[in-house]
């Protein structure tokens, strides 16, 4: 199925046909968790060692069998660009300013694995260009597997993207890389700046907060307004008159729909005081609630994106294999001008487009949940639009 070409039109709107302001309007695509260790590394051309330290699976080849038993064929050494389907279709249609996702994986070829975790994601340095081939702009990197094999794996992993032309956010060699947000300079002459942090209720480790001199991920301390006050500064000591701010958390449990009522609060705090322009949440395994609130975006679970889960049984009432593209317009002065977002499903551990069906749920129950929160969703010309 092609791309809508009356919703395209509307969401390219004046700036992307080159009319007056042409140059102040900025366009986003955001996306959870792109896991494209394990089973994912192993299709790609430069598959890392597959041993794993899971309880019930010891070879990553076992997850491309699991999709293979559910789903077909899916062949080995595919292609860099096979995993994202049809979602670079969507892609090159809207032609986003940025694109920003959470990459939660180890890009290494490191054996350190971190002692205990049991569950390590890594891909090898190699299959970098399988990022490159939906030409990311910005990997997040503040969450619960960044650091899968070791700190020395978390060189090889901001090595391996810095060579790729790939900017990172929230982890570093020490507390003020971990802190430093992405700039990303966009076309038109605006930049974006993506501030990313972890927090422990997401299963990242303590000890592996970055500290001075020491590296790992930027880490929060608590939900609180203090915290707010924190990031406040960080924002205001870096942004300029024109920028775009993204504040960006790993956060809260794998399953479920609720909204922490603490999350909410500090989501609130990141737009009314530190003035971010978009709060991208992830670490959810399916999407969760958005809210529009003073006129800027709050994605509460962004769901995973990709993965290799495809066949494993359980959580099934979820439906984790549907998943959202988010795309957030910008016009003059930073005003949203709309969001929306595409439903895709993975299935051959590749993105393919929603069906009917799989659009309609997702947007039932989308509906269903930002409606809680006093944000309207609709479903237009296949893509589902946010309204406050």
């Amino acid at each position: 199925m092609g791309v809508n070409r009356t919703s395209l039109d509307a969401w390219q709107g004046v700036g992307a046909r080159g009319g007056d302001n042409a140059y102040m309007a900025t366009s986003l695509f955001l996306c959870g968790d792109v896991m494209t260790g394990r089973g994912i590394d192993q299709v790609l051309p430069h598959p890392s060692r597959p041993h794993l330290f899971e309880p019930y699976v010891r070879d990553a080849r076992e997850y491309v069998e699991l999709a293979e038993r559910a789903s077909g064929p899916v062949g080995r050494a595919r292609d860099f660009a096979y995993v994202w389907g049809d979602a670079l279709e969507e892609l090159e249609a809207r032609r986003p300013d940025a694109r920003i996702a959470n990459l939660e994986t180890a890009v290494t070829t490191s054996e350190d694995a971190w002692p205990g975790k049991g569950i390590n994601y890594r891909m090898h340095p190699g299959n970098v260009p399988c990022l490159a081939a939906a030409r990311l702009d910005c990997c997040v990197l503040a969450n619960n597997h960044v650091l899968d094999w070791g700190r020395a794996g978390l060189a090889e992993t901001l090595r391996a993207l810095s060579g790729a032309g790939i900017r990172t956010a929230g982890a570093g060699m020490d507390l003020g890389q971990a802190r430093s947000p992405a700039v990303l300079d966009t076309a038109g002459g605006s930049r974006v700046l993506v501030f990313a942090y972890a927090s422990e209720s997401s299963g990242v480790p303590a000890d592996w907060a970055a500290r001075p001199g020491v590296s790992g991920v930027s880490l929060l301390e608590d939900l609180s307004p203090r915290t707010v006050d924190a990031i406040a500064g960080e924002v205001a000591a870096r942004r300029r008159e024109g920028d775009i701010v993204v504040v960006s958390i790993h956060w809260g449990s794998n399953w479920g729909y609720e909204v922490p009522r603490e999350q909410r609060r500090f989501a609130h705090g990141l737009v009314e005081v530190a003035r971010a322009d978009v709060v991208h949440g992830h670490s959810s395994h399916h999407p969760r609630a958005v809210e529009i609130h003073r006129g800027r975006p709050i994605l509460y679970g962004c769901g995973d994106f990709l993965n290799d889960y495809e066949g494993i049984e359980g959580h099934e009432e979820f439906r984790p294999e549907l998943c959202l593209m988010y795309f957030a317009r910008f016009g003059p002065g930073g005003s949203l001008q709309a969001l929306e977002m595409v439903p895709m499903r993975v299935r051959r551990l590749r993105l393919e487009r929603a069906s009917a069906a799989e659009r309609r749920w997702i947007a039932a129950t989308m509906s269903r949940e930002s409606a809680r929160l006093g944000t309207a969703i609709q479903l237009q010309d296949g893509s589902l639009r946010a309204a406050d």
